[in-house]
């Protein structure tokens, strides 16, 4: 059984021009990180030529589809039926992209379905994860 899922979403970039950009992006998930779920934006789609990874909890995801959500560097909302707003808040500025909604709740449909929510705490190996760290210590 996989333990990552990735699926490419189109994100249309929200700027000062009339028609919004689309934008190639990817939602990962981690079994091994079984609360977050990454959004990549690649080099030519950003300002600064490199890849973007944006780590945030699948809870808040999930949550946005209904709701606004968030209150530090990543907060989702939905706007109208079919699209979510995210956006990513850096010192750098802001970017605001819209997902289709059904492309949010398809991938965390597979998320779900490899870690239920909920369940994530058993997912983590916490005696492992603190060998770790005092082994470094």
């Amino acid at each position: 059984m996989s333990i990552v899922i990735e699926q490419p979403v189109e994100a249309r970039l929200v700027a000062a021009a009339p028609r919004m950009q689309s934008i190639p992006a990817t939602l990962h998930y981690d079994r091994r990180d079984p609360f977050a779920v990454r959004m990549t934006f690649p080099a030519p789609a950003t300002l600064e030529g490199v890849d973007v990874c944006w780590t945030f909890a699948r809870d808040l995801l999930t949550a946005g589809l209904h709701d606004a959500e968030g209150d530090g560097d990543v907060r989702v909302r939905p706007y109208g039926y079919d699209r979510t707003v995210l956006e990513f808040h850096a010192p750098e500025g802001t970017a605001i992209v819209h997902v289709h909604s059904a492309e949010i709740r398809r991938f965390l449909q597979a998320t779900g379905e490899l870690v239920p929510a909920g369940l994530e705490h058993l997912q983590l190996d916490l005696d492992h994860d603190l060998a770790e760290l005092m082994r470094d210590a």
